[in-house]
């Protein structure tokens, strides 16, 4: 009798620790499952949207994805420009509030609670990039989001490092560059941390007419150049850009970081490396060999800095 007793005490002792751990604390939900700390959880932001007028987004990075909570909503990438979102009502005076959510390509992380308005109070957000110069710590859109191109690693720490290689400025090559029709490109620092090799190039415009950016080409080649074909020609292509210049003003200076998956290169190949001026002829190339591949200076000793 006592046995039972006490078995029926232990059961409703058991049953007032958990419907007092579900009402008061809120650790523990049905199911014996745990809450959600705040610390955890990534704020989202207010937004209003309407049905008459489009909300556009901007975000630090190009935009890797976008999940929308419901079909009351309809939200697109702007054309030529792959960090402006477009947001609008897809239908009149929805009433339950819903959600958008975006990842960019920095690894940054945006959550916003949506709701309709018929005159939102803002139609043009431009989104902070969570390595802004000032910020001591990392905001809460800052999540380890991994890409599958970088592999183990993460974007925030690629662009972080990225930033930091430009700000310190540092000239750790002074053999590798070229100089012609008054442009010089110049390779000032090569780096490697886990698996990306990290290319700090230089462009000096030292004439008076402006230098418009095509493109830069990173491609393995054969040494000897007169038996080079397309075949024997490969194109590598850089996994993140840090201040992709476009356009470099009479007698200015403009400098780039690109991140490319870790290499070498036999004996009979180089790495050319060639700037390209669109609508115009004032390319320039320089050579980096397997000898200064090796060479990259390890980012474990560069001091980061949010």
């Amino acid at each position: 009798m006592k046995i039972k007793q006490l078995f029926l005490a232990t059961i409703l002792l058991a049953g007032s620790f958990l419907a007092n751990a579900q009402i008061g604390s809120g650790d523990l939900y049905q199911g014996m499952s745990r809450s959600i700390p705040n610390g955890r959880a990534v704020l989202p932001y207010g937004l209003q949207i309407t049905f008459e007028k489009t909300v556009h987004l901007i975000f630090p990075a190009q935009i890797r994805y976008v999940d929308l909570g419901s079909s009351n909503i309809i939200a697109g990438k702007a054309e030529d420009a792959d960090n402006v979102l477009r947001v609008k009502a897809a239908v009149r005076d929805f009433e339950m509030e819903t959600n958008l959510s975006v990842i960019c390509d920095d690894g940054s992380f945006f959550s916003f609670n949506v709701k309709y308005a018929e005159e939102p109070e803002r139609l043009n957000i431009e989104m902070q990039d969570f390595l802004h110069s000032g910020t001591n710590n990392l905001p809460t859109n800052k999540a380890d989001i991994y890409f599958k191109e970088l592999g183990n690693q993460s974007p925030v720490l690629v662009k972080l490092i990225m930033k930091t290689i430009w700000q310190n400025n540092r000239r750790e090559i002074k053999h590798i560059g070229s100089k012609k029709f008054g442009i010089q490109f110049l390779l000032r620092g090569l780096y490697s941390h886990n698996g990306l090799l990290y290319f700090h190039l230089q462009m000096k415009n030292q004439s008076e007419m402006p230098y418009n950016i095509d493109f830069i080409t990173f491609k393995v080649v054969d040494k000897k150049i007169a038996k080079r074909t397309a075949i024997q020609e490969q194109v590598l292509q850089p996994l993140r850009a840090y201040n992709d210049v476009i356009r470099i003003g009479g007698l200015q200076t403009q400098r780039s970081i690109f991140a490319l998956e870790q290499f070498t290169l036999p004996d009979d190949k180089v790495l050319e490396v060639t700037l390209f001026e669109q609508n115009g002829g004032r390319h320039q190339t320089f050579i980096v060999e397997n000898e200064d591949l090796i060479r990259a200076k390890n980012i474990d000793n560069l001091k980061l800095k949010f």
